[in-house]
């Protein structure tokens, strides 16, 4: 296959709006109802925890298939072959917040297909993130705080695990960003104390549970170098 052709597939997988269809099926257009959004967290919102975990798992897979089968598919090897997993990645991702099934319009934020993404890359480093994510998320209630801290703990992970030189530390860097772009109504909702909380989850307040975070990006990071240096 060429290197283009994955590219394009791999636009094409991010672009199935999953989110959209759950809600079709279920006679809700999710764009009118909940925050608008088009993720897994609408769909959580809206349609329950049932078909918004399903929804969470086809998003990721929207990132890590592209990655695991459509790049190895172009015969490229070495740093070639890392860099296109990196560009069918952001390819993916890219189709999931702009999805040509719904004309280019606003679909997704990303998090749960960046999640399948490097999940495919660095599977030990991401589930740290996802150990971030999950103490945020139950401790504080803020599906939002915990993407925004998981985001975060991705490039220093990476960073911890290959080196602050390596490629993927950039990449995560550019994630991180992009997470903060596409969360900016989430982040200004989190200053006024107006953001959407799941309160059966919310224990803590935002300051504690971010705490929490930084300690296990910190213990995270930690066993990484340190199994680095064996």
């Amino acid at each position: 296959m060429h290197p283009v052709a994955a590219l394009v597939l791999s636009y094409v997988s991010g672009s199935i709006p999953a989110a959209f269809l759950a809600g079709k099926w279920s006679g809700v257009d999710l764009r009118a109802h909940g925050s608008g959004n088009l993720g897994a967290t609408n769909v959580l919102r809206v349609l329950g925890p049932r078909i918004g975990a399903a929804v969470f798992l086809v998003d990721i897979a929207k990132g890590a298939v592209p990655v695991f089968f459509l790049a190895p598919m172009t015969g490229t090897a070495g740093n070639t072959f890392t860099l296109l997993e990196i560009l069918c990645g952001a390819a993916a991702i890219l189709g999931h917040a702009r999805p040509l099934f719904l004309g280019f319009g606003k679909g997704g934020k990303g998090v749960a297909t960046a999640c399948g993404v490097f999940l495919a890359i660095a599977p030990l480093q991401t589930a740290i993130t996802l150990m971030t994510f999950t103490a945020v998320v139950f401790s504080s209630g803020f599906v939002s705080l915990a993407s925004l801290t998981a985001a975060f703990a991705l490039p220093v992970v990476l960073g911890a695990a290959f080196g602050f030189t390596s490629v993927l530390f950039p990449v995560g860097v550019v994630a991180f960003l992009f997470v903060v772009f596409t969360h900016r109504a989430n982040i200004k909702r989190l200053r006024e104390g107006t953001e959407y909380r799941f309160q059966r989850s919310a224990k803590l307040g935002v300051l504690p549970s971010l705490a929490m975070g930084l300690a296990v990006i910190a213990a995270g990071s930690t066993f990484l170098v340190m199994r680095a240096g064996q």
